[in-house]
């Protein structure tokens, strides 16, 4: 294997496949990455097991059809000190030599036939769903998966196809995000991805890419990139429960309002209260040591007054990923869940419990 490439095209792709490496034990083979060219052609492979990166039509030169392996973390550190000026690498006996102008370097290359596969796509189901809506529902739901819970299906996030709507949920307890889309042609069935996969997939994809599914694994793909993660195997929480079916009192408020006014209040402290009256909304931070509040004029038409005590990060990230210019708080009472909405997009938050 040999080939010449520009050191800041190759750099770029080696800082992508980073996230896919194993990092705690350099010596297993899935901390390498896989290097192979194909008539002219690059590929680099990368993966841990659980998720995996192959980035294919690299255009090189000087090459000679080939594969080999290197460590991901040591070819980056050597690629970040080079020149940004063409660069040969190229594999001889059991190294990998990469060498500019009067620079050599020689790392140790694994055996190939080793390394892991990424899932061939065939046999599996084409999941419908147009690439650029995948992306935007899945970041709306991010900020809600948890981390290591002990119920690992919480770990990660749904996608639950029905009838006549696929549904991405995520919840870390509390609070539940939903996005939903209508289903165009797919068929029912129930999809655990895990956070890692959810967040690298963000990073990758914009158009053009198709989705297939099994029982374990998820691949997205298109002429240049094919990602895969592994599924979480286990039963999601029945999320329907936690939907209110009939709310009091539904207000449309200004995003921006809310946002500014909000943000302005909690500076030290984040738990704030929230008090909705007939004519003004009251922002109080709950911090004991401290005094910040903000009142806003408004006729909200209520009966009565009412209060939410929130984390104010939950209600900042509900608001931060949508994009009307108004949104929609639905309640019941104090100290119940509240329901916050946009579209096909809406989140249910816990509140903080406060002696009326």
């Amino acid at each position: 294997m040999k080939f010449k490439i520009e050191k800041n095209i190759l750099e770029n792709i080696i800082s992508m496949v980073q996230p896919f490496l194993e990092k705690k034990d350099n010596s297993t083979i899935t901390s390498h990455i896989l290097l192979k060219i194909i008539e002219s052609k690059l590929l680099i492979r990368s993966t841990d097991y659980e998720i995996s990166l192959e980035i294919k039509n690299i255009n090189v030169e000087d090459s000679i059809d080939g594969i080999g392996t290197i460590n991901g973390s040591n070819l980056l550190g050597i690629l970040k000190r080079l020149k940004n000026s063409e660069i040969n690498i190229e594999k001889k006996d059991q190294n990998i030599i990469i060498n500019q102008n009067k620079s050599n370097f020689k790392l140790p290359s694994y055996d190939h036939k080793e390394y892991p596969n990424i899932e061939n796509i065939e046999n599996m189901d084409s999941l419908n769903i147009n690439s650029i809506d995948l992306m935007n529902s899945i970041k709306k739901i991010t900020p809600s998966i948890d981390n290591n819970n002990p119920k690992f299906e919480l770990n990660g996030a749904l996608i639950d196809i029905e009838d006549n709507k696929i549904s991405f949920v995520s919840t870390d307890t509390r609070r539940l995000s939903i996005s939903n889309l209508n289903n165009r042609s797919n068929k029912i069935k129930k999809i655990i991805i895990p956070k890692k996969a959810i967040i690298e997939i963000q990073k990758l994809f914009i158009e053009d890419s198709k989705i297939v599914y099994d029982e374990t694994t998820l691949i997205i793909y298109n002429d240049n990139i094919k990602f895969s993660t592994k599924l979480i195997n286990g039963n999601f929480p029945d999320y329907k429960r936690i939907i209110p079916t009939n709310l009091k009192n539904n207000l449309n408020l200004n995003k921006d309002l809310m946002i500014e006014s909000i943000k302005l209040i909690t500076s030290i402290f984040s738990n704030i209260k929230i008090t909705f009256n007939k004519n003004s909304i009251l922002f109080e931070s709950l911090d004991e040591n401290s005094e910040s509040k903000t009142q806003v004029d408004i006729n909200l038409n209520i009966e009565k007054e009412f209060y939410i005590a929130v984390n104010a990060k939950y209600i900042l990230d509900f608001l931060n990923l949508t994009n009307s210019k108004n949104i929609k708080i639905g309640f019941n009472e104090s100290n119940m869940p509240f329901y916050l909405e946009e579209d096909n997009f809406f989140t249910i938050i816990m509140p903080i419990i406060l002696e009326k």
